[in-house]
């Protein structure tokens, strides 16, 4: 259960980086509010996992779950890059997530 709470801590994570956009600077309050609530929320999440998984591991993964997330969002929704190497760094990251998932001391 650790690692699903932590999957939707890093989905939280892609939503309240992509609000950044929607909240022109934090001027934009409706939106504002929105991208804070998913920050909080998506901290409080991964603050549950870490009762259970260890911290590195936790915040590695969290942190790569937002990033890929918030560049395939990037991708798909701003028209960003999907150069042939930036799709390969980003597939780099995602196999770094799955080694730390089955790495040794991953619980």
């Amino acid at each position: 259960m650790p690692w699903v709470i932590l999957f939707l801590a890093g989905l939280l994570e892609v939503a309240w980086a992509v609000g950044l956009k929607y909240t022109e600077g934090f001027s934009r309050p409706v939106p504002s509010l929105l991208t804070a609530l998913a920050l909080v929320a998506s901290v409080w999440l991964l603050a549950v996992s870490v009762r259970t998984l260890p911290i590195g591991t936790a915040y590695a993964v969290w942190t790569g779950i937002g990033a890929v997330g918030t560049v395939i969002v990037g991708i798909l929704k701003f028209g960003e890059s999907a150069s042939v190497l930036r799709i390969t760094c980003v597939g780099l990251i995602v196999i770094g997530l799955i080694g730390l998932k089955f790495a040794p001391g991953s619980r």
